[in-house]
């Protein structure tokens, strides 16, 4: 059990933490001089190293999932879809959500098309859930910063609030509030041309591009603020607003977070500092969740496929579930870190 244990702690740490370049990035600003206990030279040293780790992993991360998702175009995912029926189908929906894209806007053109297909309501928001808060590519990423438990345990949670959230609103038979442009689109049934496996590697690639032309500026931006929190906010603000002695601290930064745009890539450096300055692991977590699946942005583009009552059912749904999901990782938050 030991030599697991390290080769374990090993993988986490130096293959995924990259600790290694961090002191690799450290050494670099020694031999010019620089003196790392300063905060400005502190700051520095997190920036450069927080951006090169998460460049690294995300593009290796979009080149693997892209990869997967080639055997999952629409046309073959309504078809799986269409299979079941029930929990069932709002399960599978939100285990397809895990490899489709990065972020909510990217999601909602495909939940669009599911709807006009004529999948359930409930089954394509369970999609729409999913797909921008959980992903292989979040579960690695958070294993690289908060650890396997709380990383598999985020995404469990996440694909729970997106198959209840989808059920509810299933049971609730909103589908007359789903504008008629979709409701009564339709869709061709065309067959995907079969890909070879150049084919799946060269979109894997053209796909790594693409994402990271987007997700990079949020990228900078996220790994500056984190930079910022981590050697510039004193810890005791976040502890007051952020930590134990706060009981809103949860819905707190679930609504903060609502304003914000950004993938899981983005946020998860304001994270890991919030973390570090001691904010509680749920409400970190809240934030997350908030930002990736609630983001304004998507919801003025939701708005123009739903009408305002399921938008609002919608909002209300994720919310509730993303508060439950914060306290409860509040709860057990000594136990898996």
């Amino acid at each position: 059990m030991q030599v697991i244990k390290a080769i374990w702690d090993f993988f986490q740490n130096e293959i995924l933490g990259m600790n290694w370049l961090n002191e690799l990035v450290g050494s670099g600003l020694s031999a010019l001089g620089l003196d790392l206990s300063n905060r400005w030279v502190a700051s520095a040293q997190l920036f450069v190293y927080d951006t090169i780790k998460i460049t690294l992993l995300l593009c290796s991360l979009i080149f693997l999932i892209s990869y997967i998702q080639s055997y999952f175009p629409p046309e073959r995912s309504k078809r799986i879809l269409g299979r079941f029926r029930g929990i069932g189908a709002n399960t599978v929906a939100a285990l397809l959500g895990t490899v489709t894209p990065f972020c909510s806007c990217s999601s909602i053109p495909i939940f669009m098309g599911f709807t006009s297909a004529g999948l359930p309501l409930g089954v394509t928001f369970s999609f729409l859930i999913s797909s921008p808060m959980v992903d292989l590519g979040s579960l690695v990423l958070l294993m690289s910063i908060f650890g396997t438990p709380a990383a598999v345990l985020y995404v469990v949670l996440g694909l729970v609030i997106a198959v209840v959230g989808g059920t509810i609103i299933e049971k609730l038979k909103m589908e007359k509030y789903v504008e008629s442009f979709i409701s009564k689109g339709g869709s061709a049934d065309i067959e995907s041309p079969e890909l070879t496996r150049r084919d799946r590697v060269v979109y894997a690639k053209e796909q790594v591009v693409d994402t990271f032309k987007k997700v990079f500026p949020y990228i900078l931006v996220g790994v500056g603020i984190g930079a910022a929190i981590h050697n510039w906010i004193p810890e005791e603000w976040v502890v007051k607003v952020l930590g134990t002695g706060n009981p809103l601290a949860v819905p707190l930064a679930t609504i903060i977070g609502i304003p914000m745009y950004a993938d899981i890539f983005g946020t998860i450096p304001i994270a890991e500092a919030l973390l570090s300055k001691g904010a509680q692991l749920g409400v970190v977590l809240s934030f997350m969740m908030g930002v990736t699946t609630l983001s304004l942005p998507s919801l003025i583009m939701l708005r123009k496929a739903v009408k305002p009552k399921l938008l609002a059912l919608f909002i209300g749904v994720c919310t509730a579930g993303i508060i439950i999901v914060g306290y409860f990782f509040n709860m057990v938050q000594p136990f898996i870190i």
